[in-house]
This record gives structure tokens, C-alpha cells and sequence, in this order.
């Protein structure tokens, strides 16, 4: 009976490190973002996907386990658990990524009925209503969907529109606050990176295919010793 392959049994155990070890960076930096106190109060903290990259870290740590025994250990259990882990998770990045691009244009709808709580912003917490004058600033806009009126009282400093009027500025309560409203910024930035999204998520569906090929062979050899 044929061997089974160190190249390809070595190969293995140091692809699932690798992925062990981007489950446990995943999981750390979601952990993280969850308890952080300087994010918890900010709009991503209402927004699941830090409870998903939590989930997506455990898995990723566990699979690469069971990769990793299982090729050192010659166990085709464990490789057979590793491999059908490891194709629902590339046909859950798969399927992620085509909604994504669906539902890319719906993103400014969406955005806006996750805004849309916080409206008024003077009836916030104040660390709520500092983040946001902190993206007033840095996105020269005002307010969250209808501009200024949003905050529902005196309109902050940041909402002063004192940069040359090509920005687009506008006459309120006596002063000149930025036209834009934030969830403009706010989508066009979503946007902006939505492609590197999609490249990495491709990029990481490449892997996966390679997980699978290497799994399967290893499986087949295993099996023929």
C-alpha cells in the first residue's frame, strides 16, 4: 500500500497553523472591540458584526485544530471534520460575498434606518454625541440624515461651515453649517472599502480551496496505507 506523502502531510500541518493562528488574531481583536469601552458606545457597537467575527475566530480556531492533529496524527476523523468545516465556511464566504454585491446599492437604505434611533442627537449619551462631532469634523457634514435639524437643538461648533463654499454650506439658526448630511459620509466610505471587502474575501476563498485540496488528498492517502 502507497504511503502517505510528508511533503504533503508537513504541508498540511503548516497551513492549518497558519489558520489557527488568524482564528486566534480574529477572536483577540473582536473580543477586543467588544468590551472596549472607547467602542461600545459608538454606532458599530449596534451593528453585529464584531458578535460575527467572534463566531468566524472560534470556528477558524477550531478547524485549524482539527487540521492540525489530523495531519500529524494521520486521523481521518479529524481531517473529514476539518474538511466539510472548512467547505461550509467557503460556501458561506461565497454566498456572503454574492449578497454582498446585491445588496451593495441597498447599503445607504439600510445605514439609514440604523441612524435613524439616534435621532435627535441631543438626546444621546454624551460620548455618543462627542463621536459624532468627531465625524462632523472629519467628514466636514452635519447631522446624521437631515443635517443639522438632526440634533434637535443647538447645533455643535463642528457643524460650522468655514471652509470655502465649494463644500456647500448652509444658512441655520443664524449660522453656516455643512449642507451634507453624515450618512452621505458615511456611505461613500462604506463604499469605498466595500471593494477591498470583496478582494479580501476572494483572496480568503482561494485559501480555502487549497485547505481543501490538501485535506482531501491527505484523507485519500490515509486511507490507502
Amino acid at each position: 500500500m502507497a504511503g502517505v506523502s510528508g511533503c504533503m502531510k508537513y504541508s498540511m500541518f503548516f497551513f492549518n497553523f497558519l489558520f489557527w493562528l488568524c482564528g486566534c488574531f480574529i477572536l483577540g481583536i473582536s473580543i477586543w472591540l467588544r468590551v472596549s469601552k472607547d467602542v461600545q458606545h459608538t454606532v458599530q457597537a449596534d451593528i453585529p458584526a464584531v458578535n460575527l467575527m467572534i463566531a468566524i475566530g472560534a470556528i477558524i480556531m477550531g478547524l485549524g485544530f482539527f487540521g492540525c492533529c489530523g495531519a500529524i496524527r494521520e486521523s481521518r476523523c479529524l481531517l473529514l471534520l476539518f474538511f466539510i468545516g472548512l467547505l461550509l465556511i467557503f460556501i458561506l464566504l461565497v454566498t456572503a460575498g454574492i449578497l454582498g454585491v446585491v445588496y451593495r446599492s441597498k447599503a445607504e437604505g439600510m445605514l439609514t434606518d440604523t441612524l435613524q434611533k439616534y435621532i435627535p442627537i441631543e438626546s444621546q449619551p454624551a460620548e455618543f454625541k462627542t463621536d459624532i462631532e468627531n465625524l462632523q469634523t472629519q467628514g466636514k457634514c452635519c447631522g446624521l440624515i437631515k443635517g443639522a435639524q438632526d440634533w434637535g437643538g443647538v447645533v455643535p461648533a463642528s457643524c460650522n461651515c468655514t471652509d470655502e463654499p465649494a463644500l456647500g454650506c448652509l444658512l441655520y439658526n443664524g449660522t453656516n453649517v455643512y449642507k451634507q448630511p453624515c450618512l452621505q459620509f458615511l456611505t461613500d466610505m462604506m463604499t469605498k472599502h466595500a471593494g477591498i471587502i470583496l478582494g479580501v474575501a476572494f483572496g480568503l476563498a482561494v485559501v480555502m480551496l487549497f485547505g481543501l485540496g490538501f485535506s482531501m488528498s491527505l484523507y485519500c492517502q490515509i486511507g490507502r496505507k
